[in-house]
């Protein structure tokens, strides 16, 4: 290439209108003229630069096989770019290396002295933006390559080009006997339905898979496309779900036998409590025949077993009722009607028909719910029994109230009666239990059980707070959503 040759108006144009820095030197590599982006560049001020050999704008490591090179270069003196196929370094003021590209013009003066023009350019954010890039792919190969999951990349037609290790270890073939083969191969139901999958359309899917011993296991697989250059490319993630098939039908077969269980035990309720209250009538009206034709032959003694008898007898009975109950609870699919709680619990009490020492107070309105009206009666009628059975104070009370608690409605019943120990809080809600003995108080142990189940069935809580010789305060909470019309409605 021809050498240029420049005039001093046309150089120092060149040098203030150029983007790049620009570095003039002589033939024994001294700068002669720089440009403003090259002080940028290096930290330099022109008057530090010219003069100095152009060694001080590199590392050290580099600067005594630079001096041959330039030396060799400006032998021949054409123009080329610098450093082809290597990485070139240049060295700020403050030590600091950047990384560069360099293209040399050699340059013939008006009065004919031969020097060379370096164009220089900072490709720090290039190579930035390619270590990112290299980091991003090997950050993505690590997870490709630890994922739990099979991944492989086919092409639009179907044939394998990459997989990952827990390919090879699910489908029990080597990467190299995989690529290039068909996906065909592995799952041919995803080899049929690739002409019809599109970007977006990714759903996961479970098909059948197969591996190199012949065996076949169901695989969870999502789809997904894109494109490498001009070709359709998919990459395909799948998942063994065979544990998770197995556990689907053992829920299954345990729902089955659940629901058998369900339906013989309750036949077995109905069965047990015709055959045993047909002889509970029988024996209690023999008791009340015998108490009553011969209570004068009867002394003390006689007369309080006959008692027992027939309290016995009752408590039977009631056992029974109360344990069909216990049973349809929640599993009897009952119609939900409007219950207004103020007319309810009135007709509640009225059912008690407590003593005259024992006060049921109502504090405030209550709501009207949206519920089965038989269980809403059941759960108060249990609370309100156990609070007149066990009241031990001349004037009892008996109080009734409902507050919002955050998305719930809590209620409660509160007695100032005996109260109860904390030791027997979890046991009072267990089916059976009392705590007082039978023969005292006539009690089935299944009143607060049914209470706590029906409670919870609708999506509430039950507990208690007490305090022995103090009384006693059930709480229980029901959905918000179940009030049609609330307590201020009420009001």
């Amino acid at each position: 290439m021809k050498n240029h040759v420049l005039e001093g108006q046309t150089l120092d144009w060149l040098l203030s209108s150029a983007a790049d820095a620009l570095i003039i030197v002589d033939a024994d590599g001294r700068i002669v003229l720089v440009n403003p982006p090259a002080e940028r560049l290096f930290g330099y001020s022109s008057q530090a630069m010219i003069g100095q050999t152009l060694e001080i704008l590199m590392p050290e490591r580099f600067r005594g096989a630079h001096v041959a090179e330039r030396t060799n270069y400006f032998s021949q003196l054409r123009a080329r770019p610098m450093g082809v196929g290597m990485e070139l370094r240049g060295q700020r003021s403050d030590g600091v290396e950047i990384p560069i590209e360099v293209s040399l013009s050699p340059l013939e003066t008006d009065r004919g002295l031969k020097m060379v023009m370096a164009t220089i350019h900072d490709v720090s954010l290039r190579k930035q933006a390619e270590q990112a890039l290299l980091d991003s792919e090997a950050r993505m190969r690590a997870i490709v390559d630890t994922a739990a999951d099979a991944i492989v990349t086919i092409h639009g037609t179907g044939v394998i080009e990459r997989v990952n290790p827990r390919t090879e270890q699910l489908f029990g073939y080597a990467g190299e006997a995989l690529v290039g083969q068909s996906i065909g191969m592995l799952m041919p139901e995803l080899l049929a339905s690739l002409t019809e999958a599109e970007a977006g359309k990714g759903a996961p899917r479970e098909v059948a898979a197969n591996r190199a011993d012949g065996s076949t296991f169901p695989v969870e697989l999502s789809l997904s496309e894109f494109h490498q250059g001009a070709s359709r490319m998919f990459t395909v993630v799948a998942r063994d779900i065979t544990e998770r098939r197995e556990s689907e039908e053992r829920r299954r077969t345990l729902m089955q036998e659940l629901t058998m269980a369900n339906e013989e035990l309750t036949n077995f309720a109905y069965v047990v409590s015709h055959d045993l209250k047909a002889p509970l009538r029988g024996i209690g009206s023999l008791a009340d025949w015998l108490s009553q034709d011969y209570a004068d032959k009867f002394d003390a003694e006689g007369q309080e077993h006959m008692r027992l008898l027939i309290g016995r007898v009752h408590r039977m009975s009631a056992l029974i009722d109360g344990i069909l109950e216990y049973s349809r609870a929640g599993r009897i699919k009952e119609t939900a009607t409007q219950v207004d709680l103020n007319l309810l619990v009135r007709e509640v009490a009225d059912l008690l028909a407590p003593p005259p020492n024992i006060e049921i107070v109502v504090d405030g309105p209550l709501p009207t719910l949206l519920a089965d009206r038989t269980r809403v009666q059941q759960v108060f009628q249990n609370l309100l029994s156990n609070a007149i059975k066990y009241m031990d104070k001349p004037a009892g009370v008996i109080r009734i109230q409902c507050a919002k608690q955050g998305r719930m409605l809590r209620f409660s019943v509160s007695d100032n009666g005996p109260g109860i120990e904390q030791r027997h809080f979890e046991r009072i809600f267990q089916l059976f239990q009392t705590l007082a003995p039978r023969d005292q108080i006539e009690s089935t142990g299944v009143g607060l059980a049914l209470v706590k189940k029906i409670v919870e069935m609708y999506g509430g809580q039950v507990w208690l707070e007490s305090q022995v010789g103090a009384g006693s305060t059930f709480f229980f909470t029901l959905p918000q959503q179940m009030a049609i019309m609330t307590m201020e409605d009420n009001a």
